[in-house]
């Protein structure tokens, strides 16, 4: 009788009764999914005015672009891999990934916060209410350490990391898991981006032929898609009971 009228209830919901008993959580979900595309407009108008003033900045540069990364990614404002692509620019390759690296890290922490703070008790009652949603959450993160730092890894190689940092902390990933699997799921996505960044010698206009530096890009994206195709299909299985 219980499950029935439950599950009655779950299907009656509107999506709109949804938004407003999350309140705070889905407007802060409705502003990282969209400040991120207006920052990477500004990336691109102001990005070569950006380079050539971290450049000038000399050894503190690279601390300054960490700083500058971990606020403006971790507050939702601007597109992470525009940013990865910038500190391989600026810095070369291996400077450019410690550094994006580290404003992941950062960024990650401080979303965590954020999202905690604004999010994590309207979003834990929501998920409670709902059965579906409780074993899928559970499904997730609910496999002790190793299994959650492996989802968590998972996620990161095929999400956008603004909404990712919210659904994580909503789900109740500890600390330690979340900075641990951020770090080690968008390694690979960074180095790809700071990689291709590395490769241009012009923020605007690359110095070497036009289709080399697109050609490498584009090679770039579709490598992460590629890796989000199996993450994904990982995930699924995992959600679906298949890798217990």
């Amino acid at each position: 009788m219980n499950t029935n009228q439950a599950s009655t209830n779950e299907q009656a919901d509107t999506t709109g009764a949804v938004l407003r008993r999350l309140g705070p959580a889905a407007a802060l979900a409705g502003l990282w999914a969209v400040t991120p595309l207006a920052g990477l407009a500004l990336m691109g108008v102001c990005g070569p005015q950006i380079a050539a003033w971290l450049e000038a900045q000399g050894r503190a540069g690279l601390v300054i672009y960490i700083a500058c990364f971990a606020v403006g990614a971790g507050l939702g404002l601007l597109p992470t891999w525009s940013q990865a692509v910038l500190g391989g620019y600026v810095f070369g390759l291996w400077r450019g990934f410690a550094g994006a690296e580290a404003g992941f890290v950062l960024a990650a922490l401080l979303a965590f916060f954020v999202a905690r703070t604004v999010a994590r008790e309207r979003a834990e009652r929501e998920i409670a209410s709902h059965p579906k949603a409780r074993v899928v959450r559970d499904a997730l993160v609910g496999r002790g350490f190793w299994g959650t730092l492996g989802v968590v890894t998972l996620v990161r190689l095929n999400s956008p990391f603004a909404l990712t940092n919210l659904v994580l902390t909503a789900c109740g990933v500890p600390l330690v898991t979340y900075v641990v699997g951020t770090a080690v799921g968008l390694g690979v996505r960074t180095f790809i981006a700071v990689q291709a960044g590395s490769q241009l010698t012009s923020w605007g206009e690359a110095e070497k032929p036009k289709w080399l530096a697109v050609g490498g890009i584009v090679a770039a994206v579709v490598i992460i898609l590629v890796i989000g195709q199996l993450a994904q299909r990982a995930i699924n299985k995992l959600a679906s009971g298949g890798g217990s």
